[in-house]
């Protein structure tokens, strides 16, 4: 079992920043990919970004390269997600998740633990 915590989330102007923290526990926790979802109010549960297990191999989606980054530090358990250029469109429930493999996970039937999820606003 892995037990995921998000935090960081919060209310931002447009153009800003946030960053998003994912504390794990349990397993280790350099044998699971990583990845960050979310949901806006009326749509599904899309996918963000992942990292694989040992952090040296990233994925976007494109509606979010080269505004945000993933990133990972195993001897802390934690994995991050840099959001920068904020637009309205990235309000959202955040969610970080845990893979069942330490590859690169894209599709969300590839993740078997998920967070409580962290709400982000961007306001215009």
């Amino acid at each position: 079992q892995v037990q995921l915590v998000e935090s960081g989330g919060g209310l931002v102007q447009a153009g800003g920043s946030l960053r998003l923290s994912c504390a794990a526990s349990g397993r280790t926790f350099s044998n699971y990919g990583m990845g960050w979802f979310r949901q806006a109010p009326g749509k599904k549960r899309e996918f963000v970004a992942a990292i694989n297990g040992r952090g040296f191999r990233q994925f976007y989606v494109d509606s979010v390269k080269g505004r945000f980054t993933i990133s990972r530090d195993n001897a802390k358990n934690t994995v991050y997600l840099q959001m920068n250029s904020l637009k309205p469109e990235d309000t959202a429930v955040y969610y970080c998740a845990a893979s069942g493999g330490d590859g690169l996970a894209l599709t969300l039937a590839a993740y078997n633990y998920w967070g409580q999820g962290t709400q982000v606003t961007v306001s215009s």
